[in-house]
């Protein structure tokens, strides 16, 4: 009877514990950018817009100097950074001709705070981005996104529920955030028999599968063009999370291996920028 009456008190502190381990391992420490476009010479608007349960996202507005029918790309930044992270990619697209717009996600950088961060959140955060470019005036017929590792997985999941986005990039992004989660937990000495109590809960507080909003199930609805680009020397995010989400994708998605890459510097590769540009250039073209 001892034995049967103390299961409930183990079950209970395996959900505290593994609560415990979402708070320590996901919260992500807000701070803001240091740096900004005009830096480098850039004219830019510093912008604020709502999104998804009433905050607001801190951006940055970079009008293309070419004027009326240029396209527009939304910039997206990854986990724990802020807007300043895609100061390198503003500096190589703005003179191609494109309107930029740039954002905090929410719990990041200058924008609202909003509990835990989550693919999810980063998604409804690219839509609100893109309504937030249109009404500044952006063609809703040449719209597409850029993202960085979860902005890049978010990117995905945006386009394959918005069919105003017309060409996708990624740089890293993860195909199944339950695998990047479990290995990363176990990384840091969660004990694997708390490690389905954590993505349980964090399938909860989400409101979703896990194994639903993953990015190698959503790509197979997107119908724009895809470019999926990963470092082969990828030690946050395996090179095989990139050939998982070619695999699930059709012939609209393309995957570029970067030899001698990791997670945060493709964009320095030389193939990076040819391929970009000419994906983003031939879609956004129509």
């Amino acid at each position: 009877m001892a034995l049967w009456l103390g299961v409930p008190v183990v079950a209970v502190a395996l959900l505290v514990a593994g609560l415990a381990a979402v708070s320590r391992h996901y919260r992500t420490p807000q701070f803001p950018h240091r740096r900004d476009p005009g830096a480098s010479g850039i004219a830019f608007d510093e912008i604020r817009f709502p999104t998804d349960g009433a905050k607001e996202l801190y951006g940055w507005w970079i009008p293309a100097e070419v004027g009326e029918g240029a396209p527009t790309l939304a910039l997206v930044h990854g986990w724990g950074r802020n807007v300043e992270r895609v100061l390198p990619f503003i500096r190589q697209l703005h003179p191609a001709g494109f309107n930029l717009i740039a954002f905090d996600a929410r719990s990041h950088g200058s924008s609202d705070a909003d509990g835990t961060a989550n693919m999810l959140k980063f998604s409804a955060d690219i839509r609100a981005a893109l309504d937030e470019a249109i009404r500044r005036g952006a063609d809703p017929q040449k719209l597409g996104v850029l993202g960085l590792s979860v902005g890049g997985a978010a990117a995905i999941h945006a386009a394959a529920h918005d069919e105003r986005i017309r060409a996708v990039v990624t740089i890293g992004a993860f195909a199944h955030p339950g695998d990047l989660m479990r290995v990363e937990l176990q990384e840091k000495g969660t004990p694997s028999i708390l490690v389905p109590v954590v993505l349980r809960y964090v399938e909860h507080s989400i409101g979703a599968r896990l194994d639903d909003i993953a990015p190698q199930q959503q790509i197979r609805r997107i119908t724009a063009p895809v470019l999926l680009v990963h470092g082969a020397d990828d030690a946050v995010v395996p090179v095989g999370h990139g050939r998982r989400l070619a695999d699930g994708g059709g012939a609209n998605v393309e995957l570029l291996v970067l030899d001698g890459r990791g997670h945060s510097d493709c964009n320095r590769d030389p193939l990076f920028w040819p391929r970009v540009t000419a994906l983003l250039g031939k879609a956004l073209a129509r």
